[in-house]
């Protein structure tokens, strides 16, 4: 087909789509047919809502209608591919997904690739690596027709959401047959990520490049340093705010602290994030779309793809790490309106949540050699559990360091078991090196924009290096604000009560020991010596009670009558724990006083005795250093042991100030059950678990 015939066909099929009135956007048509008759590599960096997608699904149909294979489309996010397929669909091209919430439909998939009824394959980058994907590639009767790799700039050290599974695409394109086009799409790349991406994808990749200002957004920052002053800013403005959008937060934690905080003043908002299971989010999404909800309060998890063009407003509760970062996440506004709200929201915790994201954003390489090493010590390869033995990390980094040995090419997986491959391996420090350094500049330069000197359309569009940038006419540097920048005092202090409760929660019991614990006899705790069901009382250094518990034990040495009287309230009101205790105890500290002399006011006030019923055992090393549950499990049953002259039978409150594994408390609720006491109530001043957050 020449040219001019694809042309024809493609604004055909355009018409299909979009109906008779549409056309197609500047670039368009030339990255279709560079893809289609030209069969070259085309990177596309355009605005979002510019129509990526829809160049692959055109490139995809014209490409299957001339006999080509199935497109591979590679998608970083489930929220990404489900709105891809429901396009695809739209476009007549037949699709389907490899993930890991529908096993059940993989057979018919493959099925359907062997009998070459299927146009469009997406996977996430992890799925590359597996071998039943591998395998259906293989019964392809054509091979692969398209290769697409989505949101390109996860592929890139430099781009602001880089991924270690990303990292073997590079590898699969260089083993790509020869005529087999490539396109990768993304919003959100500036000149150093444009060069990565062509380094990986190929010298010969045509970069297809737009302009990426917005009109639609009118964007404003507000400096709000309290996490209350910025909970009661949204209480008293998301009414007002156009139509339904997106209220994007740093964690999950504060993702459902900010839920739970607008629901109370009487809005209809969820929240959405990561750790939410494959079922609910897609209804969250669609009651989004429908407009059911105000706002869907969100982590990044919520990004990439989604596809509502009617977002009406983007509100952030704190900075994103990175302009470009920003970029993308506004990019989910104003799709097609002519005018969106955008505001940022910034205050005192930001930095330190992104120095912590910067921080562990690559595992240390003392920790990476310690998990090769173990299994380069076993011949038939370790699960991750099985590697928290001799490795004393968190399973979350073990899991984190395997992620980058598997797509370095120095382990592999097999099942449930990793393995280490013959390949030599050495750290590449320097691009370590230079990527942290470089996402520090990134923050800095985030506070550069939040300061408002200049207009905030074109500082966005000068950090991705589009030269078309210029002042908007619109942001609240060019026109004046667009909202309120002070929430009302009474709304505040609400606030301010709220965050002092929001954090309270229910303490489950751990009911088993890590596989392999040796001297507890079976692995499950026997319900006679299990800790019943406890309390928190806040998220460590967070705002309410949090920030006075890390005072008290960093700064003052003593806890504030404040969290003694929360802590009383919460027994004999909120918690009610039951059968109520009759005594108290306090898990001990070799170090420092403060905890048992916290349990002894606490008991005072709830007018119950105190007695000293634990000991620490003085050769068992701090708690804090053991990182993993089967280490934090095993140091706590060594650590501690009940005094039987001190423990009543009758139930007892158990206090410690900080939670993290709930080993402690497992193992001292055991040794004061095995010394005869009565139910143990376990009680602790805050959460500081990598969860917590």
């Amino acid at each position: 087909m020449n040219q001019t015939a694809t042309a024809h066909r493609a604004r055909e099929l355009l018409e299909n789509v979009l109906g008779a009135d549409a056309s197609f956007r500047p670039g368009q048509l030339e990255a279709i047919l560079a893809i289609v008759d030209d069969r070259r590599r085309v990177l596309v960096v355009q605005r979002t809502g510019w129509g990526k997608s829809l160049v692959y699904f055109l490139a995809t149909r014209l490409r299957r209608d001339a006999g080509a294979g199935p497109t591979i489309l590679i998608s970083p996010l489930l929220s990404l591919i489900r709105d891809q397929l429901g396009a695809a669909d739209r476009a007549g091209v037949s699709a389907a997904t490899y993930n890991s919430g529908n096993h059940d439909e993989w057979r018919d998939i493959d099925e359907r690739l062997a009998a070459d009824e299927l146009d469009l394959v997406a996977i996430s980058p992890e799925h590359l690596g597996n071998p039943h994907f591998r395998a259906a590639l293989e019964q392809m009767p054509r091979g692969i027709g398209l290769f697409v790799v989505d949101e390109a700039h996860c592929i890139s050290d430099w781009g602001h959401d880089f991924r270690p599974d990303y990292r073997r695409i590079g590898r699969i394109v260089g083993t790509l047959p020869r005529g087999v086009p490539l396109l990768g799409t993304t919003a959100t790349a500036n000149d150093r990520v444009v060069a990565d991406i062509a380094a990986q994808l190929g010298d010969d990749l045509s970069v297809v490049r737009g302009p990426l200002g917005r009109a639609s957004l009118r964007l404003q920052t507000v400096d709000l340093p309290s996490q209350a002053e910025r909970l009661a800013w949204m209480a008293d403005v998301l009414p007002s705010l156009p139509g339904s959008g997106i209220v994007y937060c740093l964690t999950t934690r504060d993702c459902e602290t900010v839920g739970r905080w607008l629901r109370s003043r009487g809005l209809r908002v969820a929240h959405y994030h990561s750790k939410m299971s494959p079922e609910e989010r897609p209804a969250l999404e669609e009651a989004l779309r429908r407009n059911e909800v105000k706002a869907l309060v969100a982590t990044v998890a919520l990004g990439m793809g989604f596809d509502k063009p009617d977002v009406g407003f983007v509100v952030h509760f704190q900075k994103p790490g990175s302009a470009i970062a920003y970029y993308q996440q506004i990019g989910r506004a104003g799709r097609s309106l002519s005018d969106a709200v955008v505001v940022l929201l910034h205050g005192a915790e930001d930095d330190a949540i992104l120095d912590y994201f910067i921080d562990g954003a690559f595992p240390p390489e003392q920790a990476l050699r310690e998990v090769l090493g173990a299994l380069e010590s076993s011949e038939d390869g370790l699960t991750v559990g099985a590697i928290e033995r001799p490795v004393n990390l968190p399973r979350g980094r073990i899991e984190q360091c395997l992620k980058v040995l598997e797509a370095d090419g120095a382990v592999f997986k097999d099942g449930p078991r990793y393995e280490r491959t013959a390949n030599p391996w050495t750290l590449d420090r320097t691009r370590i090196e230079g990527v942290t350094d470089q996402r520090r500049r990134e923050r800095q330069r985030m506070t550069d924009f939040t300061g408002g000197r200049t207009c905030l359309m074109e500082f966005l569009q000068g950090e991705l290096d589009d030269p078309s940038a210029s002042p908007c006419g619109r942001c609240a540097v060019c026109a004046g604000s667009i909202v309120a920048q002070h929430p009302a005092p009474a709304v505040v202090a609400a606030a301010a009560d709220f965050l002092h409760g929001a954090h309270q929660r229910v303490l489950d019991p751990r009911k088993q020991w890590p596989a392999g614990i040796v001297g507890v006899g079976a692995r499950a705790i026997p319900p006679a010596l299990r800790a019943e069901a406890g309390h928190v009382l806040s998220v460590y250094r967070d705002a309410g009670w949090g920030r006075l518990v890390h005072d008290g034990k960093h700064r003052d040495h003593r806890f504030d009558d404040g969290l003694v009287e929360a802590a009383a309230l919460a027994v004999l009101d909120s918690w009610t724990p039951d059968p109520p205790p009759q005594w108290v105890t306090a898990v001990p500290s070799i170090s420092s006083p403060v905890v048992p002399e916290f349990a002894r006011r606490l008991a005072v006030r709830l007018g119950l005795p105190f007695r000293a019923a634990l000991t620490k055992v003085k050769e068992a090393p701090p708690q804090k250093t053991m990182e993993n549950s089967y280490r934090q499990a095993r140091n706590a049953i060594d650590a501690f042991r009940a005094d039987g002259s001190q423990v009543s039978d009758a139930p007892v409150l158990l206090v410690d100030d900080l939670v993290d594994s709930r080993w402690t408390l497992a193992a001292c609720a055991a040794a004061l059950r095995e010394a005869g006491s009565g139910p143990v109530h376990p009680l602790a001043l805050a959460d500081s678990s990598r969860g917590a957050s």
